[in-house]
C-alpha cells in the first residue's frame, strides 16, 4: 500500500482541496509528472491540464488547472494555480472564452517573446480542449 502525503489545490478565489492523498498526476510544463509520498524537493511550473488525485481512500478527483506551479516535498504538494475548477465544473463554453481570450492577447503582444508564450499557451488550452470535451 502506497503511503500517503498531504495535497493542497489553491487557487486565487478559493482552496480547491486539502487532503491526504496517495497520488497526484500533475501537468507540469515538461510533461506529465506523478508526485508520491517521499519524493524528492521539486518546483515546477504548471500548464493549462487536467491534474488528477487519488485520495488515500481511493476516490479519484479530477481538477482542470489553467497555469501555476508545484511545491513538492517528501512530506506533501502543494499546487498554486493561476486558475482551476473541479472538472465536472468546465464545459465547452468555459474554455471557448478563454481561447477566444488568449487569441485576443496574441493580436494584442507587442513583442516577439510574449507573443510566443501567448502562442503556445493557446496551443495548451486547444489542446486540453480536446481532451477533456471531444468534439
Amino acid at each position: 500500500m502506497a503511503d500517503n502525503f498531504n495535497f493542497e489545490l489553491v487557487s486565487p478565489e478559493r482552496l480547491l482541496l486539502s487532503e491526504k492523498v496517495s497520488e497526484v498526476v500533475i501537468p507540469a510544463t515538461e510533461g506529465e509528472m506523478t508526485v508520491m509520498a517521499n519524493h524528492a524537493p521539486t518546483m515546477t511550473t504548471i500548464k493549462p491540464g487536467v491534474v488528477s488525485v487519488k485520495l488515500a481512500s481511493g476516490q479519484v478527483q479530477k481538477y482542470v488547472v489553467f497555469g501555476g506551479f508545484a511545491d513538492i516535498l517528501p512530506t506533501g504538494c502543494t499546487l498554486l494555480a493561476e486558475s482551476a475548477v473541479p472538472l465536472s465544473e468546465i464545459n465547452r463554453e468555459t474554455l471557448m472564452k478563454r481561447i477566444e481570450a488568449a487569441r485576443a492577447e496574441i493580436d494584442k503582444a507587442d513583442n516577439h517573446e510574449h507573443k510566443t508564450r501567448l502562442e503556445q499557451y493557446l496551443a495548451e488550452l486547444t489542446h486540453l480542449n480536446g481532451v477533456i470535451i471531444p468534439a
